[in-house]
């Protein structure tokens, strides 16, 4: 499991590492053109699922650290899923994984 760290309070978020790569190319490319966003997701509480919201913005630090050294191989359907959540009225959420486009042509 990798974990995101943003900001100087502390604000952790924990994804699978595949996961976290996908989100980390849209975070990433949404910051280096200066966006700023919205961005959620779910978690696990005392009492069950409850989700967290962070705006993110080009100024403010931001890490992902992974459990793993291996580079992770991208599907970029995911990535455009998330990122068509990213450019909506509610930020970016971690959606379902597709099939990957050349998977799902076979």
């Amino acid at each position: 499991m990798g974990k995101l760290f943003y900001g100087s309070n502390g604000t952790s978020a924990t994804f699978d590492d595949r996961c976290l790569a996908h989100v980390r190319t849209v975070i990433v490319s949404k910051l280096r053109r200066d966006e700023k966003f919205m961005f959620s997701w779910e978690h696990e509480s005392g009492r069950g699922e409850a989700r967290c919201s962070v705006w993110l913005h080009p100024a403010i630090e931001i890490q992902f650290a992974f459990d793993s050294a291996e580079r992770i191989p991208l599907n970029r359907a995911w990535i455009e899923a998330m990122m068509d959540t990213a450019n909506s009225g509610d930020g970016l959420r971690v959606v379902p994984e597709p099939v990957p486009v050349a998977a799902a042509r076979r």
